[in-house]
Formats: C-alpha cells, sequence, structure tokens
C-alpha cells in the first residue's frame, strides 16, 4: 500500500520560511500526480499546489504567488513545499496528496498523507 508521509511542520513566526517534505513510499500510477493542500480550523480543505515529478507541469493556487513554490525530487520520491514570508492566515494541517491526474480539487486525488501542522505566530 502506498504511504505519504508529511514533515516539516511547526510553529514559526510571521516573517518566516519552512519547507514541507512528503516522502512516497512507492510511485504507482496513484502517485503521477502530486499536491499539496491545507486545512486551517473550520475551513474546508484548500488547494496549494500540484506538481508531476519532472516539474514540467505545475499548478499554484494564487494564495502563493511569490511565496510558496512546490518541487519534486523523482530520485528520492520526495516532493517538496518551499513556504516564504508566512502570515497567520498560513496556519493549517498541510496535507500531501497522489493521484492520475493533477487537479486543484481536492476530490481529484485518491492518496493522502496524514498532514503535518504549520503555526505562525504574529
Amino acid at each position: 500500500q502506498v504511504q505519504l508521509v508529511e514533515s516539516g511542520g511547526r510553529s514559526v513566526q510571521a516573517g518566516g520560511s519552512l519547507r514541507l517534505s512528503c516522502v512516497v513510499s512507492e510511485r504507482s500510477p496513484d502517485t503521477y500526480n502530486m499536491g499539496w493542500f491545507r486545512e486551517a480550523p473550520g475551513k474546508e480543505r484548500e488547494f496549494v499546489a500540484a506538481s508531476g515529478w519532472s516539474g514540467s507541469s505545475t499548478a499554484r493556487a494564487p494564495l502563493g504567488k511569490g511565496r510558496i513554490t512546490m518541487s519534486t525530487d523523482a530520485a528520492t520520491n520526495t516532493v517538496y513545499l518551499q513556504m516564504n514570508n508566512l502570515r497567520g492566515a498560513d496556519t493549517a494541517v498541510y496535507y500531501c496528496a497522489g493521484g492520475r491526474q493533477m487537479a486543484t480539487k481536492a476530490g481529484g486525488y485518491s492518496l493522502w498523507g496524514r498532514g503535518t501542522q504549520v503555526t505562525v505566530s504574529l
């Protein structure tokens, strides 16, 4: 069974940076494309970024423009989410997801990690 394991979440002050990691236990059709989502308390899960393993096809939500970048390392089956200039509104549980198609909706992904908590203090 394919597993996605996120790490890197922690408490950080506003303006700081974090890099989240997601290790994919094995590649499969359900991990052809990878995505990052986040879910804040009381809010719906929202799209952050997505990418294929080659990086030639990517998508990013407007919330991350200029601040958030997704990258992939096919050699280690790891995807990253680099977040800079963090804001209080970035506080959320961040989830890694895998799917056959690149999607900006959570329903487009069949595999999910358990999430990693990011807390930004003002």
